[in-house]
């Protein structure tokens, strides 16, 4: 099996974080890794770890962290696992609010689809256009 390069173009980088090469120059361009200088002939090359720090990038957001909170926790650099922990805390607590009125949600479309059927067999009008269309 062939080594993997110590030092990688952008093209590789992209590659190996599983990025597009325009999300590595977003994360240059706001900071979140660091652009190497451009030698005068060749290309930029970038150092292994930059290959981690994007996929660390893409893991957290998957998470359902923004760049903003990435950049916080990439500036903790397993030092403070107290604030780690109580950024993910935080985290959790938006997205069990978010379930929370998905499922809300939910239930008023189960509804209006439930009223809807109905509507169809009873009569001309359609009961989610009816709601949908109502002031409150």
């Amino acid at each position: 099996m062939a080594e993997t390069p110590r030092k990688l173009t952008i093209g590789r980088l992209a590659g190996q974080a599983g990025v597009n090469v325009e999300t590595v120059r977003y994360y240059q361009r706001i900071g979140l890794i660091d652009e190497p200088l451009k030698p005068a002939q060749g290309y930029r090359v970038y150092p292994q770890e930059t290959a981690s720090r994007i996929r660390f990038i893409k893991r957290a957001q998957d998470l359902g962290f923004t760049l903003r909170e990435v950049t916080d926790l990439l500036a903790l650099n397993d030092g403070d696992c107290a604030e780690a922990r109580s950024m993910a805390e935080q985290k959790r607590a938006v997205i069990e609010d978010r379930i929370r009125d998905l499922r809300r949600i939910q239930s008023a479309l189960d509804d209006m689809v439930s009223a809807c059927r109905k509507s169809e067999a009873e009569c001309a009008r359609c009961a989610l256009i009816e709601t949908l269309n109502s002031p409150d």
